[in-house]
């Protein structure tokens, strides 16, 4: 029986502990902007063009 490998922060890379957490950032900022545009909360947005109407 083979044993379980698991990844560890301290086998990684530093650059590639770097660009994980980036990739992180940037997927839950996208996450959080797509969920506040089209989810639940986007019924408590208003559009400013739509306000101004002439």
């Amino acid at each position: 029986m083979l044993p379980a490998t698991v990844l560890s922060i301290q086998d990684m890379e530093p650059a590639t502990v770097v660009i994980l957490a980036i990739a992180a950032f940037l997927l839950a900022i996208t996450g959080l902007s797509i969920y506040t545009s089209f989810g639940p909360p986007s019924k408590e947005l208003s559009d400013p063009f739509e306000d101004h109407e002439d």
